[in-house]
């Protein structure tokens, strides 16, 4: 039984051997809708409606973001991405629960909302690895960039030092604002992403013994997808996602396959209030 595998799993990562992928959709769960955008397609439509795009792009959140980086200059891009997902949506019980876990080593979030890094804000014990645009990379820091628990940018060996590393592979609009969204973001990262290069030491360390539960994600595009099998890669596994009951797509069913993860039918809500329950590791 799905559900009965799910509480299993939850015990896997609250002893700190499965490590959790957050995406997008948990932003639906909360009692009102979301404060900001709960995926690529509802986030192209706010970029859009703030700023007019030819038609043929508008439903698309990267060839939009490209439109006005290269139209209105990035200052714009990042001004609105700024805007959009200033306000911070309330954590999610499965977010304070994972804030909870004393044993989790690693949380990949997927998305550019602060909310796990709120549910964090009480401990001392973690920081946050996030992703760089092309935009301000550097020579020191040429894919990503760390920040302590106080939001103080540090370097990337500071890690060793953490119980939690939150992982932003896309960026974060807090602490700094930095986040790939334009397909000029995206060149080089997946030119060499699938080398290994823009992964972060710490991360790769963390996730070698390890398998992922994938909860609240959906893989239309090619980037979601290349990315999620770019962080598995040369993890322990097994792998697994939370997935609605009907409604895959044909890639999303061939990405399963291909990478190894295996769907867990499950409505996310439930999903969700299921892991919450799930006592933390002694």
């Amino acid at each position: 039984m799905p559900e009965a595998e799910l509480l299993r799993l939850g015990g896997e990562v609250a002893a700190g051997r499965l490590i959790p992928y957050l995406g997008p959709d948990l932003l639906t769960l909360g009692a009102a809708p979301p404060v900001v955008p709960a995926g690529a397609r509802e986030l192209a439509l706010r970029l859009t409606r703030q700023v007019a795009v030819p038609g043929r792009i508008a439903g698309n959140m990267w060839h939009a973001a490209q439109y006005i980086e290269t139209f209105r200059h990035r200052v714009a891009l990042d001004r609105l991405m700024l805007e959009i997902f200033q306000p911070v949506p309330e954590p999610l019980p499965l977010h304070r629960w994972l804030a909870g876990l004393p044993r989790l080593p690693l949380i990949v979030d997927s998305w550019y909302d602060a909310t796990m890094a709120e549910a964090l804000a009480g401990r001392t014990d973690w920081g946050l690895i996030q992703g760089a645009s092309k935009a301000r990379r550097t020579d020191e820091a040429p894919w990503f960039r760390a920040y302590d628990a106080e939001g103080g940018e540090c370097p990337e060996t500071a890690a060793h030092g953490w119980t939690t590393l939150l992982y932003k592979p896309h960026g974060a609009t807090r602490p700094a604002g930095d986040v790939l969204a334009s397909d000029a973001d995206y060149v080089e990262v997946l030119t060499d992403i699938d080398i290994q290069t823009p992964i972060p030491e710490a991360v790769k360390a963390r996730r070698a013994a390890r398998g992922f539960l994938f909860l609240g994600c959906r893989f239309y595009d090619q980037i979601l997808r290349t990315f999620a099998r770019s962080i598995v890669k040369h993890s322990a596994g097994p792998h697994y996602a939370v997935v609605p009951p009907e409604g895959l797509t044909r890639n999303e069913e061939k990405f399963f396959a291909v990478t190894g993860i295996t769907p867990l039918p499950l409505p996310l809500a439930r999903a969700a209030e299921l892991l919450a329950a799930v006592p933390p590791s002694p």
